[in-house]
């Protein structure tokens, strides 16, 4: 049976790439971006385009725009990286990461919850760099900080979900090849799509919450 699958940041890299899997498989891929790109206009997908999920205002567009259409599968794919070290801290860009990254992501399944039923699942991307333990190279301050926030968030929405069927995955996608690193990478982002959908597939109840590389491997928090 065909599901809903609701994806952010779905015009490029990795958001692209999964778009494509889901509608592959024959789901029903909604894809959500502020611009969409020729490649997403390509694929067999409903596009909703200019939400900014930094603006509060766009999300609820977004909601409106379901018209009450339940999502089986939410993947908050949308982020940004602004690298910077401790002499070149930059505190405008720490805090565009915290709201991009962080906070609208909790910002759009609170605001979808209604759209959300028993046996929906909810996929959190983002990086081992928000792993406290696995961080033995400093630096990069905002986009740590924010995907150390997205992971506490996550958790929580997995206690806080549970009792409603809702099942929380944090991934982390790997070091992929996408414009967001300037293309170095070491997978491609149809590679790291792959994998993320089959820990998405691997999801329950029992492991919501969990911290997954897209290799399998459960992270440090």
């Amino acid at each position: 049976m065909a599901s809903t699958v609701l994806i952010t940041g779905a015009n490029r890299g990795i958001g692209l790439a999964l778009s494509k899997i889901y509608a592959d498989r024959g789901d029903r891929v909604i894809g959500v971006c502020r611009q969409s790109s020729e490649q997403l206009n390509a694929l067999a997908v409903e596009i909703i385009d200019g939400i900014d999920l930094a603006k509060p205002e766009d999300i609820e567009k977004l909601r409106e725009s379901l018209n009450g259409r339940v999502v089986d599968l939410l993947i908050n794919n949308a982020g940004i990286l602004r690298s910077m070290s401790l002499d070149t801290l930059d505190y405008a860009q720490i805090m565009s990461q915290f709201e991009v990254n962080a906070v609208a992501p909790l910002r759009v399944v609170e605001t979808l919850l209604p759209n959300l039923m028993s046996g929906s699942k909810i996929a959190m991307i983002t990086s081992r760099m928000g792993s406290i333990e696995d961080n033995s190279s400093g630096g990069t301050y905002g986009y740590r900080m924010s995907k150390t926030a997205l992971n506490a968030a996550g958790k929580s929405l997995a206690i806080d979900l549970k009792p409603k069927g809702i099942a929380v995955a944090l991934l982390h996608p790997g070091y992929v090849k996408t414009e967001m690193v300037n293309y170095s990478g070491e997978i491609s982002p149809s590679l790291a799509a792959e994998r993320l959908s089959e820990r998405i597939d691997e999801l329950n109840l029992d492991n919501s919450g969990s911290f997954w590389h897209s290799n399998g491997q459960e992270l440090p928090w």
